[in-house]
């Protein structure tokens, strides 16, 4: 039974009382190939007596469990077999490593010209393509970190949100009413004004400018 201790940690066991089943497992992508399901003529039987047993009781629902006694002291055995014959068939689908002992599938993860799995030996292209992939990502993190990217905000002079004291909703600086609930919005209302002859500030409600004398 050596043969099935290869393949151990890399397949799954779909084997019912109607028959049995293996998946096997790419050590490396995980891909695989589904054995051939395998008949368990003793687990037919007892099914179909423990379903003759169900419509008419009594004795035949005794013989159901006599035979269900009768394939657990035969499945071990049979199980075993179909295990083995499963691996034969499984063995053709994969490679295995020297190096490292996996089972990986020959398409995709075996180097050919190593002779060994792309873990142990990976493909020279396919490693350079990925490194050079790796390098300008991480020169592109640098680079990008090293841009300035608020030099035109204010952080001195940066107001807090402006709300609608109304409805809370949010404000632009350019809005004038709420969109929400039309209640004016002060902030924005409120602006510096400047006298157009000499540029002095003015107040909202000045008339006239107080550094030339301008009405306003």
């Amino acid at each position: 039974m050596s043969n099935m201790i290869q393949f151990v940690a890399n397949h799954d066991d779909l084997s019912t009382d109607k028959g049995f089943q293996f998946k096997f497992y790419c050590d490396k992508c995980h891909n695989g190939h589904m054995s051939r399901f395998q008949i368990n003529k003793m687990g037919m039987a007892t099914s179909l007596l423990n379903a003759a047993g169900s419509l008419f009781g009594g004795m035949f629902h005794d013989a159901g469990n006599a035979a269900y006694q009768m394939q657990r002291a035969v499945g071990g055995p049979a199980h075993d077999e179909a295990l083995k014959s499963a691996v034969l068939e499984g063995k053709q689908f994969f490679k295995q490593c020297t190096r490292c002992g996996h089972w990986v599938c020959p398409d995709v993860c075996w180097n050919g010209k190593a002779g060994l799995c792309e873990d142990c030996a990976p493909d020279e292209h396919e490693e350079l393509a990925s490194q050079q992939a790796q390098a300008a990502r991480e020169q592109i993190y640098t680079k990008t970190r090293a841009q300035d990217y608020t030099q035109d905000l204010d952080f001195i002079g940066r107001g807090s949100i402006s709300q609608c004291k109304n409805c809370q909703a949010k404000l632009g600086p350019d809005q004038k009413f709420c969109p929400t609930c039309g209640t004016p919005n002060v902030t924005a209302q409120v602006k510096d004004k400047f006298c157009a002859d000499c540029g002095t500030s003015v107040k909202a409600d000045q008339k006239f400018c107080a550094g030339c004398g301008k009405q306003q």
